[in-house]
């Protein structure tokens, strides 16, 4: 399916159909289970086999694979149904979007055939394992080793801040194979079993129920067969993944603002001070009006990136524009929220203060506001006139 977006406020009768289908599944799925989620600091039992069901990690898997095919603003348009309903339970669906679209466009026929069907029915729960304690922004200088073993590799070292951890099967990892630098570093897909592999959970301020941890590789065997693309390759792979994934960063940050602010609306509504709703006094309804309009602009910049994706056009100017914009302007809507809501908002019983500590994080995930800013700085001026 190509439904490419048509216009700036419009989407597909198709995309429209899928967004009122995640909707209900969100609503009788996810969102009733979230607070709760979040005191666990774990998924519900059986959520990431609804999520199969559902399709959601078959989103942009080709259908010759078991998956749906779907262009990227129908991925978009999901994960911001979802991340309204719990941004937490976007990792694993982001992930299999971002890893699935990386392996299908540097695999070879066998690999797919392997690798793709079980991403596509849920079975395979996937990591992006690339940040390290010392190297998030900076990532081209990752220091983990792929050291030559035979007709393979062996890997060794440690990522962090990864987020679904808890629940992943598999992972793409990034090793440097070669010298300094982006073109030193190859990528492998690999299970996360055995004892070659430690798991360790981190504890978080928000998103507590995303499973975010480490890593840790004890001389793991990787062979060709794990090899994604070429020696070398995987550094520019994930690059090209990125341009895509903050877009859908961008929806979801702004799926929990507006969701953060459609509480705000109604609590406005029907609480009565000095004699009328608050929502009458333009101090309360003036800066929620605000945060409304600059998460429009901000949304309508995202589905711009994803439409130039679905097009073949460069979609790196508006996705990162809005990756260090989006987040940002969520953040002050849901603060803005909990402000208008008072002892409410500040409650954890309440709706607003979990989507504000758990929307925070997305200013860090997939590149930070500095470093969005100078992407498109560098796009824009070329690199001998940018940062």
């Amino acid at each position: 399916m190509n439904d490419t977006f048509a216009s700036q406020d419009a989407f597909t009768p198709r995309q429209e159909e899928l967004a009122k289908r995640i909707e209900e599944f969100a609503a009788e799925k996810i969102a009733p289970h979230r607070q709760e989620n979040d005191r666990r600091g774990a998924y519900r039992p059986g959520l990431i086999e609804d999520l199969a069901a559902a399709d959601l990690f078959a989103l942009r898997v080709p259908p010759e694979y078991g998956g749906l095919g779907l262009d990227a603003v129908s991925a978009g348009i999901a994960l911001e149904k979802l991340a309204a309903a719990d941004l937490s339970v976007c990792f694993p669906v982001l992930n299999a979007a971002l890893i699935g679209g990386v392996l299908a466009s540097h695999g070879d026929a066998a690999q797919l055939e392997r690798w793709l069907p079980p991403i596509a029915r849920g079975e395979a729960v996937v990591a992006l394992a690339l940040t390290e304690a010392g190297h998030g922004t900076d990532a081209a200088g990752i220091e983990m080793r792929a050291e030559p073993d035979g007709d393979g590799w062996v890997l060794t070292g440690e990522k962090t801040s990864i987020m679904v951890t808890a629940y992943a099967t598999h992972a793409l990892v990034f090793a440097r194979t070669g010298g300094e630098g982006a073109h030193g570093i190859s990528a492998f897909y690999v299970p996360l079993d055995g004892d070659r592999v430690r798991k360790e959970r981190l504890t978080d301020l928000g998103c507590r129920s995303g499973g975010r941890g480490r890593l840790v590789f004890d001389g793991l065997r990787a062979g060709p067969k794990d090899l994604v693309g070429a020696p070398g390759g995987g550094f520019a792979a994930v690059m090209r993944g990125f341009a895509v994934s903050r877009a859908y960063i961008a929806l979801m940050a702004i799926a929990v603002g507006n969701a953060a602010l459609a509480e705000a609306y109604t609590h406005a509504t029907g609480r009565t001070a000095f004699g009328q709703p608050i929502s009458r006094y333009q101090s309360v309804v003036f800066p929620l009006v605000e945060h409304t309009t600059l998460l429009h602009a901000a949304r309508l910049v995202s589905f711009e990136a994803l439409g130039k994706s679905d097009r073949g056009e460069d979609p790196r100017v508006p996705s990162n524009m809005a990756k260090w914009w989006a987040p940002k302007a969520a953040v002050e809507a849901v603060h803005q929220a909990l402000l208008t809501m008072g002892h409410l908002g500040w409650s954890e019983d309440g709706p607003v203060a979990q989507r504000l500590r758990d929307v925070i994080g997305l200013q860090l995930a997939d590149g930070t506001a500095a470093a969005t800013k100078l992407t498109v700085a560098r796009l824009l001026l070329g690199k001998e006139h940018a940062p």
